[in-house]
């Protein structure tokens, strides 16, 4: 006679505790990190990607708390597990934010605020510029295999801020706020090169403007604007691989800080 194969109660509700709460930790970073988080990903590829790194990760997980699911405290370290993981996707955001608003700045400085459609990752509109260096980094962004340190890195989130019932600290939260400041620096520091040309173009022009009188600046500003911007956007073009490089490596020291922040 072959051996009965039984499951119990309590080993179902222990596999459903290893797997459920590290799920919902990885589906929002999943839902909210670059590249795995956009609009055109289907959400079936996204929870099937979340469900399988469960499986794969949930087993090595060291003791997890004696908590049922459906009960207060089950419910409020999935709150937990959802604002961990939100909290890391949000951290790999800012570089993508930082890029587009440096696309937002030099499209203003050369005349194309105009040239703007609708972007379903954002949810508005979007100048033509700040989305071609957004998906300029996209590819950068894999380019580096960042997408696998996401992973990487999600994984040891497990190790540095264990699932467990403890309140989440503070002082992560407030790190992470902080962290949103470099949006502006770093935007900034990425157009600072080709604004500072423009400006200076305009300068020109208007010195030009103030000599020559009967010269008319408008007829001629805006296309010389936006030639100068071409060429210098294809000068600086070239150097967006390593300063991203920069700037991903940071974001990731960032995350791991923000991750420590949380522990209780």
């Amino acid at each position: 006679m072959p051996p009965v194969f039984s499951v119990t109660s309590d080993q179902l509700s222990v596999w459903l505790v290893m797997f459920l709460w590290p799920f919902v930790r990885m589906l929002a970073l999943i839902s909210t990190a670059p590249i795995f988080g956009e609009s055109r990903v289907p959400r079936h590829v996204k929870v099937g990607l979340a469900a399988l790194l469960a499986i794969v990760i949930g087993p090595t997980l060291g003791p997890l708390p004696a908590v049922p699911v459906v009960s207060l405290p089950g419910i409020w370290i999935i709150t937990q597990q959802v604002l961990i993981g939100v909290a890391m996707g949000f951290s790999m955001r800012l570089v993508f934010t930082a890029v587009q608003a440096a696309g937002e700045y030099i499209g203003l400085q050369m005349g194309l605020s105009f040239a703007s459609f609708f972007d379903p990752t954002s949810g508005g509109q979007t100048m033509v510029l700040a989305r071609l260096l957004n998906m300029l980094a996209m590819l950068i962004f894999m380019a580096f295999d960042m997408h696998l340190m996401v992973i990487a890195m999600l994984v040891e989130s497990f190790q540095v801020l264990p699932i467990a019932n403890a309140p989440l600290a503070a002082n992560g939260w407030m790190l992470l706020v902080l962290s949103a400041s470099q949006i502006f620096s770093t935007g900034l520091m990425l157009a600072l090169p080709l604004v500072t040309t423009l400006l200076t173009i305009n300068l020109a022009m208007g010195i030009l403007n103030r000599a020559s009188p009967q010269l008319s600046i408008f007829s001629i500003g805006f296309p010389v604007t936006l030639l100068v911007g071409i060429a210098m956007l294809r000068l600086q073009l070239p150097h967006l691989g390593p300063f991203l490089e920069q700037q991903f490596a940071a974001v990731m020291t960032s995350m791991l800080q923000v991750i420590q922040a949380l522990r209780p």
